[in-house]
């Protein structure tokens, strides 16, 4: 089966906002069901070009959305950035993709994106057929958390150039394969007033309630407490990949979800850290692929 390379651009309903999104379907055969990938906070939904590629290619209908005030999606004119806010964009996505696709619909969440998507399934067992944590726990480690909150606000005037920015990515994240060739960055960035700024709305930066892996502030903690009590209630199959160099989420972290959803594979990938499916793409990709098929497979024999 192949998959047109280019996405089509769609937009989807939030909780009252729009959502920006890339689509990709399988271009012959029938799909195997539907994903919807959910980047981490200060990213966008450009992240996961390549997997989307792969997950379409190999028959999903994949979908990579910019949560709101990143990316293209419409920044919240209120400022309201916080976790709640967010699972009532996710609730509202999905609804709208039960009604316009067809199959079971899988989670991907890394980061910030999979902390939302946790809490939403936790909270309604019917949301989501599957759920995918990528490199996000229900506990996080407070100095991992710390260094993504300092990168995300590093360069509050911008920079210079591309390669400025790509310096500072590298400088943040040494376990990425760097090509050398900037360009790719401009889906990222906007040029601003003469220098290049980080695709999201600087308002994300407040780190109270949307913060989903602090541990410094009373919101986090309830943050924690609602992650905790969604994930006792998670009956649907979960994969947790992790990047073994990651400085988020750590073996206790790991063993704290295997007690909160005993169901739950762990994967490790090496020579990863935070970000995993950008550190290793293909190993990350392999796995998630395989881990679906497995689990489509074992549904339908049980259907």
């Amino acid at each position: 089966m192949t998959a047109a390379v280019n996405p089509e651009t769609v937009d989807l309903p939030g909780a009252g906002l729009r959502l920006a999104a890339d689509r990709w379907a399988p271009v012959a055969g029938e799909a195997k069901g539907v994903v919807l990938l959910l980047h981490g906070g200060g990213q966008t939904r450009h992240s996961w070009r390549r997997t989307g590629e792969r997950l379409a290619r190999d028959g999903w209908v994949s979908y990579a959305m910019d949560l709101r005030g990143h990316g293209d999606s419409d920044w919240a004119a209120d400022g309201a950035y916080g976790m709640t806010p967010m699972i009532d964009d996710l609730r509202s996505v999905v609804a709208d993709l039960r009604r316009v696709e067809r199959g079971p619909l899988v989670l991907v969440g890394a980061s910030l994106g999979g902390k939302v998507a946790l809490i939403a399934v936790g909270e309604d067992e019917r949301f989501a057929d599957c759920l995918v944590l990528v490199d996000i726990a229900v506990s996080v480690e407070r100095n991992g958390a710390r260094r993504v909150r300092d990168f995300m606000r590093s360069a509050p005037n911008g920079f210079g150039s591309l390669e400025e920015a790509a310096e500072a990515i590298s400088a943040y994240n040494p376990h990425r394969r760097h090509s050398g060739n900037v360009d790719g960055l401009r889906k990222n960035l906007r040029m601003r007033e003469g220098r290049w700024h980080w695709h999201w709305d600087p308002a994300t930066l407040r780190m109270d309630e949307r913060d989903p892996d602090g541990a410094e502030s009373p919101v986090s903690e309830v943050i924690y407490a609602r992650s905790q009590v969604a994930a006792r209630q998670i009956t649907c199959p979960v994969l947790l990949v992790r990047g073994a160099e990651s400085d988020v989420v750590s073996d206790a972290g790991v063993e704290e979800m295997r007690e909160l959803i005993p169901h739950a594979a762990v994967v490790d990938v090496r020579d990863a850290g935070h970000m995993v499916a950008g550190d290793d793409n293909d190993i990350f990709t392999a796995n998630l692929l395989g881990y679906l098929d497995e689990e489509l497979t074992a549904t339908r024999s049980q259907s």
